[in-house]
């Protein structure tokens, strides 16, 4: 019988509780406890699922398996301030380390995470739920060669994800998506934003241009009265619509011999519709970590995939920054 990875999810708050219930969901896998700084969540998470309360992470860092820890893999999940220390003990003590987004504060901090995982041979996975939207997996390897690409992400405020600007909070996710897919470097950038709720950025856009002549166009809101989550990509002749909230993809191609109008093609999901059924993007994300550290294998998204986000992300929060500010 193969042994159990034991797990533990770092700060079990709002997202924390799902990794944690997502965790003691799977069969080859242990949750061996919850950590958080405060102890009654701490304590609320472990009851609800049956395993150990802890309010500082260190104390599964010592003496135990053969990695001298206590688990052999994590989720990092506490605020973003304190990803960097708390991924590199983890790591530094020889456990694999899944990292809600953004990865770290800056790209220093995610350029020694990196290192230090690569050093130990550790899964270093970075947590953008996007990639493992159904939508997402259904319509990602039908994209060729994108000329133009423009997302939409408008969320309703919520007081939790205000510890970082609306950049990091919600634009983060498309430039994940769109970076690998265009697989060129950024040559200019642009991008503006403005306060409305919050001292900080709550609404952004950015204009994104790449080496082999793609541009992106991204717009991000948390002061929307209305979730939207959509992206739309451009190719010679096609056009691909990907709804992420409602799970849809619609591709329209120029109809043959017409240069008139394009015509809408419904994409099937296994074999049957073109809209997704309800799937557990947290839960796949998890297995694929998983998945990962059991068979050596690449992170679906890895630390250096989450670093380059993170960049771009912080230049976008640097213009605006300065536009804002023009005689600092």
């Amino acid at each position: 019988m193969t042994k159990k990875l034991r797990a533990a999810v770092i700060g079990v708050g709002y997202l924390g509780r799902f990794h944690a219930q997502k965790y003691a969901a799977l069969s080859d896998v242990e949750l061996v406890g919850v950590v958080d700084v405060f102890p009654e969540t701490a304590q609320r998470v472990a009851q609800e699922l049956g395993v150990a309360a802890f309010t500082d992470y260190r104390e599964l860092l010592g003496a135990g398996g053969s990695n001298g820890a206590k688990v052999d893999l994590v989720s990092v999940a506490s605020t973003t301030e304190t990803h960097h220390a708390v991924a590199r003990d983890c790591l530094a003590a020889g456990v694999h380390v899944l990292a809600e987004k953004p990865i770290t504060v800056t790209v220093a901090q995610a350029d020694e995470l990196i290192a230090l995982a690569d050093a130990k041979h550790l899964v270093l996975q970075v947590g953008h739920l996007e990639r493992f939207n159904p939508a997402w997996l259904a319509v990602k390897d039908k994209i060729k060669r994108p000329v133009f690409i423009e997302g939409h992400r408008m969320a309703p405020f919520k007081a939790r994800g205000t510890d970082v600007s609306v950049v990091l909070d919600l634009m983060i996710h498309d430039l994940d998506l769109i970076l690998p897919l265009v697989d060129s470097p950024v040559t200019d950038l642009r991008a503006s934003g403005v306060s409305v709720l919050t001292d900080g950025i709550d609404i952004a856009n950015a204009r994104i241009e790449f080496a082999n002549g793609c541009v992106a166009n991204l717009t991000a809101s948390r002061t929307s009265t209305a979730s939207l989550r959509r992206l739309r990509i451009f190719e010679h002749h096609e056009y691909i619509s990907v709804d992420f909230g409602e799970r849809r993809v619609v591709i329209s191609r120029k109809r043959e011999g017409s240069l008139e109008d394009l015509a809408p093609d419904q994409l099937p999901i296994d074999s049957e519709s073109f809209q997704q059924p309800p799937g557990d993007a947290l839960m796949t994300e998890i297995e694929a970590f998983v998945g990962a550290v059991k068979n050596d294998t690449r992170a679906v998204v890895s630390g250096r995939e989450g670093r380059n986000a993170l960049a771009v992300a912080l230049d976008i929060d640097r213009m605006i920054a300065a536009r804002r500010n023009p005689h600092p």
